[in-house]
């Protein structure tokens, strides 16, 4: 069976429940809802493993916080034997409109101390990333802010949505690789 290793990058605690940061542990959250799983607390990370059609999910919430997340990937990529042509990771991104989804094969950490941490511990930023937009309508020198604050009401009847969106792209990219994928979801808005 093949295997999959799915990221969602946030950070832990109360404090960060529904903060732009942690849009990565939102999708998780609202894959294993849609898929009736529940995560483990597991070593890096809060953990869960779910099949589709014969391929083999493990979704991981790091628990190392969002700048050491290249930790808990390594572990998991090597623990699971996954190839990094299997390696999603899913990232808030201050450069899209809130709700905007783009997947890419690779590319810069575009400034994101997550994917930046990434990279430098697996060597490489050739592996899949799904974008999701958190807009950027701050005051200059608040991005710190904005990137921590909690999103409101109106943002989640623009992000809930996208959320769905986000679960058929994870398995869309594990049945049909990142190629179709980026093509069938990125024109969408």
């Amino acid at each position: 069976m093949e295997k999959y290793l799915i990221v969602g990058l946030g950070n832990v605690g109360s404090e960060y429940d529904m903060t732009r940061h942690n849009t990565g542990f939102m999708v998780l959250d609202a894959f294993a809802k849609a898929s009736n799983i529940v995560f483990d607390d597991r070593r890096y990370g809060f953990v869960s493993e779910t099949s589709v059609k014969g391929r083999k999910l493990i979704l991981l919430k790091p628990t190392t916080f969002m700048n050491l997340s290249g930790n808990a990937v390594r572990y998991w990529m090597n623990k699971e034997n996954i190839g990094i042509e299997h390696l999603l990771v899913i990232v808030d991104d201050l450069s899209l409109p809130l709700g905007t989804l783009r997947l890419k094969p690779s590319g810069s950490n575009g400034g994101h101390n997550g994917l930046g941490n990434i990279q430098s511990v697996i060597g490489t930023d050739k592996y899949c990333r799904l974008r999701v937009g958190i807009g950027n309508d701050y005051p200059r020198g608040m991005q710190v802010e904005w990137v921590l604050g909690r999103y409101g009401e109106d943002d989640m009847k623009v992000l809930e949505p996208k959320l769905e969106t986000a679960c058929e792209i994870i398995k869309s990219f594990a049945l049909a690789g990142v190629d179709f994928t980026m093509n069938a979801f990125n024109k969408k808005k």
